[in-house]
This record gives C-alpha cells, structure tokens and sequence, in this order.
C-alpha cells in the first residue's frame, strides 16, 4: 500500500471512528456539569444522582462481551453505526423525561448505543495496521475522547448559560445520528477473521480469554483504577471539591477543564511518540506500571491532603489516567488478530463494570455515612480511602504477578 492510499485509509478509518468516541466520552462525563443542575431541578440526592449517572456504565458494561463476539464477527463499521442509533434514541429520551427513571432508561439507553465506539475502533486498527502502530493509534484515538471530555467539561457549562440541559441533549441526539450515518457511509470494511464461526466458536474464544493468567494481570486495575477513576471524573470529582474545598461551580468548571486538557495531552503523548519509545527498548507494561503508581500516590495526596496543590495534582492525575489505556493493548496483544475484539471488550466489561459499582457505590457509601451522622467532608474521605485501598491492592498484585 502506497503512502497516498495509507492516507485516505487513515482518514476515511480514523476520522469515523474518532468523531464516535468524541460522543461517547462527551456522554459519559456530562453529568459532572449537567448533574448538579439535575438534583436542583428534580431534588435528586448523591444515591439517586449516582445511579442515574452510573446507568451509562451498566448498560456499557453489560454490552461488552456480546460486542467483542459481534465485532469479530460482523466488523467494527456495521456494529458501531447500528448501536449509535440507539445512543442517540436515549439521548431524545434524556432530553424528554421529567422523572427520574425517564432519565435513568435514556441514559443507559446512551452508555449501549456508544458502548462500541472505543472497542471497534481498536478492532478496525487491529484489522488494517500493522502491530507496531497500535499503540500510536490508541494515543490518536483516546486523543478524540480527552476532546470530548473536554467539551464536557467548561464548554458545557458555558452553553448551560444559553440553552437548557434538555436542548442540549436533543442536540447531541441529532449529532449522534449524523455519526452513525458518516461511519455507514465512509468507513471501510474488511471481511472479519471470525466470520464463519458459530456461537460456540465464538464462546470459546470468551472462555479462553477469561481463563488466560496474562488477562488477570491487569484485570484488577481496570476495575479498581481505570474505572474508578472513570467514576470519580464522571461525577464525584465535582462533589468532592465542592464539598472539600469549598469550590463554586464556576471554579469546578474550569478545573475539569484543566483535567480535561492534561488527559489530552497524555493521549496525544502516546500517539506521537509510543511508537519511538517501543524502539528505544521502553515497553509499554513499563510506562502502564510507573504511570499507574504515580496516579495512585497523587490520588493519595489528594485524600488526605484535599486542599493542597489540587488545581495541580487533580490534572496530573487526570494526565497518568489517560496512560492507563495502554493496558488495552498489553491484553490484546497476547491474544491472535482474531480475539482481538473480545479480548479487548473482556478488559473493558471490568473496566466499566468498576465505574458503574464505585460511582452508585460512592454514592451510597456517602448517603448511608450521612445519615449515621457523619459530616459530608467526613463521608466523602471515607468513600476515597476504600477506592484508594483497592486501587493500591490492585497495584501490588500486578507487580506481584509480573514477578511470578
């Protein structure tokens, strides 16, 4: 393949897919600025805000082992584009509703119908790139999500200034649909390796990944770390540092902000120079293991000592965060082309299977301390110090496991 088809295959591949996952990110952090104005206008306490938040998690998560045997077997363009017409159904629901459960079914109805958009985009790099690209095009491809993370984050609660949450959300419905139809249309398909297998086949391939040694050794850190810190971005951060420190919105906003931008610049980190450390003899499982325990210090830091540099440690943690995507790549890698799917969308079930647990899990923790007569500054440490402990046991048992 020359340089010039090289190009147009890059953009007709990444582009699609990118806007996708700019959606998905966007969706998924959203209520950290829309969800305070939920709870005034709806009376929602932290229990009922973390579980409809929280929803989006639950339906991604549980879509992820039948989407891993569905990308391999029909490809990432045809499931991607049909499930973001239903992420975009949700999004009108979102928009309509007026109770509680009205909102919690739109937004679970988003986290499936966006549920695909990181995966198939790591099936259709694993599809048309080489090996040695990966990890370049990983960097490339969560870039597009810090975007959207990003847009969520002080750009939000500007446009909360001119238009309502439910316009808002009516508008991304429309955006989503637009999406689906530029994947449908210009994305390229390649015939899947898996295409002829039947159901067995293709449950084998899911057992086989579940029973690999190498897949539970980053298991425990996509549950504990990589979605917990999901949960935490996506609505407790705001809470902490409103209840912690004191914070307006205003200020909470352009924190995001900043956090937004320092996951952007990890991102876009490893897809300039991934591939030039790998040359240079500095593995992936290296920079995933320091990132991770530097993450895990300054989240520390950030518990015991909440007003101490936090417009600084919070967007540095928010930096290593974006580093904890690598371990995508480090499971897949130890798996054929042909698991590549499921082997990714078995991490990724973990991983969202964390966010959905911690967040309504924070919630309830927090709800159930405040109420034995804890103070909320109180609570909230608490609710820290269990995710800091598994974060940390998580962490013990992947250097123990390289180790063994």
């Amino acid at each position: 393949m020359n340089t010039i088809d090289t190009r147009k295959l890059w953009i007709r591949l990444f582009l699609p897919f990118a806007a996708g996952y700019f959606l998905s990110y966007l969706y998924r952090t959203a209520n950290a600025v829309i969800g305070p104005v939920l709870a005034r206008e709806l009376n929602l306490g932290d229990n009922a805000l973390g579980l409809l938040t929280s929803t989006y998690f639950l339906a991604f998560g549980a879509a992820q082992l039948p989407l891993g045997m569905l990308l391999d077997r029909f490809g990432p363009r045809r499931v991607e584009a049909g499930l973001l017409l239903m992420a975009a159904a949700g999004a009108a629901i979102f928009s309509l509703s007026d109770t509680l459960g009205g909102l919690a079914t739109g937004r679970a109805l988003i986290g499936l119908g966006v549920s695909a958009c990181l995966m198939a985009s790591f099936k259709a790099f694993a599809q048309w790139f080489p090996v040695e690209r990966q990890a370049s095009l990983t960097g490339w491809i969560m870039a597009s999500g810090g975007l959207g993370a990003l847009a969520a984050s002080k750009p939000l609660e500007l446009a909360l200034g001119f238009a309502s949450w439910r316009e808002i959300a009516f508008g991304l419905a429309v955006t989503t649909l637009f999406v689906a139809a530029a994947l449908w249309t210009f994305a390229p398909d390649k015939t899947s390796e898996s295409k002829g297998d039947g159901f067995a086949a293709q449950l084998a391939g899911v057992k086989s990944i579940f029973g690999s040694r190498h897949f539970w050794r980053y298991a425990p850190m996509g549950f504990c770390f990589t979605g917990g810190f999901m949960a935490v971005q996506g609505l407790w951060a705001t809470r902490w540092m409103s209840v912690q420190e004191g914070l307006e919105a205003a200020a909470i906003a352009s924190r995001l902000t900043w956090m937004s931008a320092a996951m952007l610049g990890g991102f876009l980190f490893m897809g300039f120079f991934s591939t030039a450390l790998l040359r240079r003899g500095i593995s992936l499982d290296r920079i995933y293991r320091w990132s991770m325990t530097l993450a895990i210090g300054l989240l520390a830091s950030i518990t015991f000592f909440p007003t101490l540099g936090g417009s600084l440690i919070w967007p540095i943690l928010a930096a290593c965060f974006s580093l904890s995507n690598v371990s995508y790549a480090l499971v897949a890698q130890a798996f054929p082309a042909a698991l590549s799917g499921r082997a990714n969308t078995a991490l990724n079930l973990l991983v969202f299977a964390g966010a959905f647990g911690l967040q309504w899990g924070i919630g309830i923790l927090v709800d159930n301390l405040q109420h034995g007569g804890w103070s909320g500054d109180a609570a909230f440490r608490a609710a820290f110090l269990t995710l800091l402990g598994g974060q940390l046991l998580s962490l013990g048992w992947l250097f123990f496991s390289r180790q063994r």
